[in-house]
């Protein structure tokens, strides 16, 4: 399985703004110039983020984007389900269009789906908060005082 840029991207948003003290505010340029992300792609990401509750946005001069609420009630697995539209591991999980003749009596599904879910179960056990316990190492490697 392989998730979306757009899902990894707005992970390293939550990750960086998390980082931030409750009155420091991160800005989408200094954000896009620690990942090599473009502005306008972290646009769009922020955006979404805002209308997912994930952040909030502060416009005018002294404005910027900071966590809607504490990174230790941001669920990893709850984020990448909401981004994430597609699991469709292999065309058997597309009820609409699987024309797989060996699907009813095929077991690999049903592999697959258990792993898809011991997945799940894995990025529920972490937080935001759990991402950034080495806040320390993440800021040096971001250059980030």
């Amino acid at each position: 399985m392989n998730l979306k840029k757009y899902t990894d991207y707005a992970l390293r948003v939550l990750i960086f703004t998390g980082m931030k003290s409750d009155e420091e505010l991160a800005s989408i340029k200094e954000i896009s110039e620690v990942y090599n992300i473009s502005p306008h792609h972290l646009g769009k990401i922020v955006f979404e983020l805002n209308k997912l509750e994930l952040i909030e946005t502060i416009r005018g001069r002294n404005g910027g984007i900071r966590l809607a609420k504490p990174a230790e009630e941001i669920n990893v697995g709850i984020v990448v389900r909401l981004l994430e539209n597609d699991f469709v591991l292999l065309e058997c999980f597309d009820k609409g269009a699987n024309h797989c003749v060996i699907s009813p009596g095929c077991t690999l599904k049903h592999a697959l789906n258990k792993a898809l879910h011991a997945f799940f179960q894995v990025l529920d056990e972490y937080t935001i908060k759990d991402l950034i316990n080495n806040e320390n190492e993440l800021k040096e490697l971001m250059g980030i005082s």
